[in-house]
């Protein structure tokens, strides 16, 4: 298994519609959205994994500000039909999906595809607002709420607003589900180190079945 898992996660993620074809970076997610007017959804999630040793450095590194436990972030990246494109940037639970954003390179590639078109989220440590601000006709935002003294009706635009663009928006999520499914993705229980290697080669055979959906 340690041999075939390098392999399969070199193999990158399947192009519904392109048999043969494997997207390996952002850089070529982006590429063939720009070419296929694709537009697509942006989310991150985690998966719980086990607390360092006492004293070890490093150790807090893990403790993600939403869920008051030790885990791993990854970001994934699906089409309009929950088909995942692509998922990685791998990171320490406590490091916050803006900054994730900035080192993995997503923001400059929204520089240089300027008609990629993308939906995210905005909820609880999620950086997706800021970029949003940034690339005001490229990302989609969820609305921010009204302040107190909004009127019934402006509460109800927002509402009605907010919902459209959750719905549109959640089949990343779903895509997210569907990753969890296989055990590994659930709570990951080995060496933290490995955790990348095995969260590529299995997404990339689910995004093998998920291509001819």
């Amino acid at each position: 298994m340690q041999q075939v898992r390098p392999l399969l996660a070199a193999r990158g993620f399947a192009v519904p519609d392109h048999p043969g074809v494997r997207l390996r970076t952002l850089a070529d997610v982006f590429a063939d959205a720009q070419a296929e007017g694709v537009e697509l959804r942006i989310d991150g999630t985690e998966v719980a994994v086990r607390r360092p040793r006492a004293h070890r450095p490093g150790r807090r590194a893990f403790v993600s500000g939403k869920r008051k436990q030790n885990t791993i972030k990854t970001t994934t990246i699906s089409d309009a039909h929950g088909r995942t494109l692509w998922t990685g940037a791998v990171r320490p639970g406590r490091m916050h999906d803006q900054t994730a954003v900035r080192t993995d390179g997503i923001e400059d590639l929204f520089h240089q595809h300027p008609t990629v078109r993308a939906k995210v989220d905005a909820g609880y440590d999620a950086g997706y607002r800021g970029l949003a601000k940034t690339f005001p006709d490229q990302i989609h935002a969820p609305p921010l709420k009204p302040r107190k003294a909004a009127s019934a009706e402006q509460l109800a635009a927002w509402e009605t607003a907010r919902k459209r663009q959750s719905s549109q928006r959640i089949c990343v999520e779903h895509a997210n589900a569907e990753l969890k499914q296989r055990r590994p993705l659930q709570r990951w229980i080995g060496r933290r180190e490995s955790y990348a290697e095995v969260h590529l080669a299995v997404a990339g055979l689910v995004s093998d079945r998920a291509a001819h959906r």
